[in-house]
């Protein structure tokens, strides 16, 4: 009979083969505690393809998604890629495939896409560029002003993208379950329980266009509120002079922020708002992972050769 493994005894374990196996483990922010505190590195989805990019590792073990350990594929192929648990998904990338991204591209022959890193590699390969909530923006600005921009396939990014860029795109109706349930009534009773705490909101949340107009007509004070991605948040937690934040996103950030800012408090903006997705990844199955080499993320060649291009662009861009 075997027998069970303590906590800090599979977190040894873990440490111990990622050194026998010359691997690097890489999480993202809505990652559950445990799976944080073994991780050589914790980011966002930009942060995580440069640090994959950019290791010697032999081995990566992706606690995220799986377009994100795509991603590292990609950028890697000599690498080993693996993810924890094959069913952790998006929901977001879930709602367009790459035939949808062709379709627009036949009827706008001279149009330019920029897919969301928040997609499986076929849809990344049928796009000009990629990107992520941190860089959106950036990535619009670059694309000359005559052209016609699809953003697939988070509407309220696109929605933000827009308002920010002031450029008319075409924008992909797909959301993600988790931030299109924070909601506007979320942010007002929230703020009016906490009129000392800076609001820091991710630009995929459902409120994010009433705050964004709220915020151009002055009815929402600029000081005090801040559309930025999960590494914004990180970074404007640990610069403001405040000590409260009320946080709009995936509740899993939390603990890195708190881990980080322990004389600060964290306030969510929803408590329910959690991927179920992200939770699939567990300490059992990191070490899983690391013990029988599963589950390896390979993506296909051509897809990966023409993926890499928008997602070069991206990192190149910043």
């Amino acid at each position: 009979m075997a027998i069970a493994l303590t906590v800090e005894q599979v977190k040894e374990r873990i440490q111990e083969l990622k050194r026998e196996r010359h691997a690097v483990l890489l999480a993202h922010n809505y990652q559950v505690p445990d799976v944080q505190d073994v991780a050589d590195f914790i980011g966002d989805s930009l942060a995580l393809s440069r640090k994959a990019a950019a290791t010697d590792a032999e081995e990566i073990v992706f606690c995220g998604v799986h377009f994100m350990a795509e991603t590292a594929s990609i950028l890697c192929p000599d690498k080993r890629i693996l993810i924890p648990d094959l069913g952790a998904g998006c929901s977001l990338a879930s709602t367009i495939v790459a035939e949808d991204v062709r379709a627009w591209k036949e009827e706008h022959p001279d149009g330019v896409v920029v897919a969301y890193v928040n997609t499986d590699a076929a849809v990344k390969a049928e796009a000009d560029y990629c990107c992520t909530s941190t860089n959106a923006v950036k990535v619009v600005q670059a694309i000359p002003p005559g052209k016609e921009v699809f953003f697939v396939p988070d509407m309220f990014l696109g929605a933000y993208v827009q308002k920010v860029t002031g450029r008319k795109l075409h924008i992909w109706q797909g959301e993600c379950h988790v931030h299109a349930g924070i909601r506007p009534e979320d942010i007002r009773r929230k703020m009016a329980e906490h009129p000392d705490a800076e609001f820091l909101i991710h630009p995929e949340c459902g409120c994010v266009s009433n705050c964004m107009y709220l915020l151009a007509d002055g009815e929402m004070d600029a000081e005090r509120a801040h559309i930025v991605s999960t590494e914004g948040m990180v970074k404007r937690v640990r610069e403001s002079p405040r000590d409260k934040f009320i946080v709009a996103t995936e509740t899993g950030i939390l603990y890195r922020l708190k881990k980080e800012n322990p004389g600060k408090t964290l306030i969510p903006a929803n408590p329910d708002a959690v991927c179920k997705y992200m939770k699939m990844i567990t300490l059992e199955k990191v070490l899983r992972s690391l013990e029988d080499g599963v589950y390896e993320v390979k993506v296909p060649r051509e897809i990966a050769e023409r993926a890499r291009v928008a997602i070069d662009r991206m990192v190149a861009i910043g």
